[in-house]
C-alpha cells in the first residue's frame, strides 16, 4: 500500500467527523476525504464516503476507545459545537495517530454507483483526452 500501512497523525476534528454524526473538520469535506482515503487506501468518490465512514468509525474507536464517549450534543449550535471541539482537543490533543483499515475491500467507484442506483442511471463520460466529437 506504498507506505500507507503505517499509522499517520490526523487532526482530532477530522477523526470526529467520522466517529460522530457532525462534520467537524476545519478542512470541511477535504478532511473527511483525507482520513478516509488514507484508512481505505483508495481514492474514494463522494458516494463512497458513507460506506467508508461506516467501516472506519468502529476501527477508530477500537484504536482510541475514548472516542466512543466523545459525542457532541445534537442540540449544539455552531458556536457551542466549536467550543466543544476546542475543549476536546485540549483534553485529547489536536492530533491523534490513525492506522489504516486492514479489512477494507477496494471497490470500483462506478460499480458502487451502479449497485446503489442501478446501472441504467449511471452515465460514464470519457475523459477529455480520449473523447472525440
Amino acid at each position: 500500500m506504498d507506505g500507507m500501512d503505517t499509522p499517520h497523525s490526523f487532526p482530532l476534528a477530522d477523526v470526529l467527523s467520522v466517529t460522530t454524526p457532525r462534520l467537524l473538520s476545519r478542512r470541511h469535506v477535504d478532511g473527511l476525504y483525507s482520513i478516509l482515503n488514507y484508512m481505505t487506501g483508495q481514492h474514494l468518490y463522494t458516494h463512497q464516503l458513507g460506506t467508508a465512514a461506516d467501516a472506519a468509525a468502529p476501527a477508530l474507536i477500537a484504536q482510541h476507545p475514548f472516542l466512543a464517549d466523545l459525542q457532541p450534543s445534537a442540540s449544539m449550535d455552531a458556536a457551542d459545537l466549536m467550543a466543544w471541539l476546542v475543549n476536546a482537543e485540549r483534553e485529547h490533543g489536536e492530533n491523534i495517530t490513525v492506522a489504516p483499515l486492514t479489512d477494507w475491500q477496494r471497490r470500483d467507484p462506478i460499480e458502487d454507483a451502479c449497485d446503489a442506483v442501478g446501472a441504467e442511471k449511471v452515465f460514464v463520460v470519457p475523459a477529455r483526452d480520449t473523447w472525440r466529437p
